[in-house]
């Protein structure tokens, strides 16, 4: 139980500490005013970018923006759909920035695509293969379990230059296209920075949970 604490605790402490900051910078974003609604300003730079074929729709929930690849579309949230803050400029511009990314066939992201039916196969099938392996007491289901794991923690890492990039991409492109000015691009910066720390955090836990099992699992074969 302690090995565990002190390998789980930390990154749950960092995903807390990350989550209570974008909040608490998309707040302040919020009250910073921009010349264009995240909506707006997604299909300026799309269309400056020669990529008016990407779509720019409205989607439910909070903070709930993304990029699909297979459609070509940029969802974007209700407040960053519609409102004219550094706060919706900047998360428009960072989805642009994974759309920028597909046209280029940036590497990274291809790969992270590549990854994901592993991620989602790896993380479900983990947590099975453990309760099994432990049920039926089977070294072999656990390592098969760890094994299918290693699919979520390679997503992690190669996921972390791609949201890098695009954020910097949107930083970058929002001040050369004047959509924010220097009070806004502060706000901006703040925003994505805080959402980049959300991305360590889940790449850490997923790293020091693959380590623990492994750990245990190299314990067991002791014993």
């Amino acid at each position: 139980m302690i090995e565990y604490l002190i390998f789980m605790v930390p990154p749950v402490l960092l995903m807390m500490w990350a989550q209570h900051r974008v909040h608490s910078q998309f707040a302040h974003g919020m009250k910073v005013p921009a010349r264009l609604s995240g909506a707006a300003a997604a299909r300026h730079i799309l269309d400056t970018m020669d990529l008016r074929h990407v779509e720019v729709v409205e989607t439910q929930g909070h903070l709930s923006d993304h990029y699909d690849p297979r459609e070509k579309v940029v969802r974007l949230s209700p407040d960053v759909y519609r409102g004219h803050t550094a706060s919706s400029v900047g998360i428009a511009a960072h989805e642009v920035g994974h759309a920028i990314q597909d046209a280029k066939n940036y590497s990274p992201l291809v790969v992270r695509n590549m990854a994901v039916p592993a991620a989602q196969f790896g993380g479900t099938a983990f947590s099975i293969l453990l309760i099994l392996g432990v049920l039926m007491q089977s070294i072999h289901l656990i390592l098969l379990g760890i094994v299918l794991f290693g699919g979520v923690v390679f997503f992690q890492l190669v996921n972390l230059p791609v949201e890098f990039d695009a954020s910097n991409r949107a930083k970058r492109i929002l001040g050369e296209m004047g959509i924010v000015d220097e009070n806004g691009g502060a706000a901006v910066s703040g925003v994505l920075n805080a959402a980049a720390w959300t991305y360590v955090a889940a790449t850490l836990q997923s790293v020091l949970t693959l380590l623990y099992y492994l750990m245990i699992f190299a314990g067991g074969r002791r014993d």
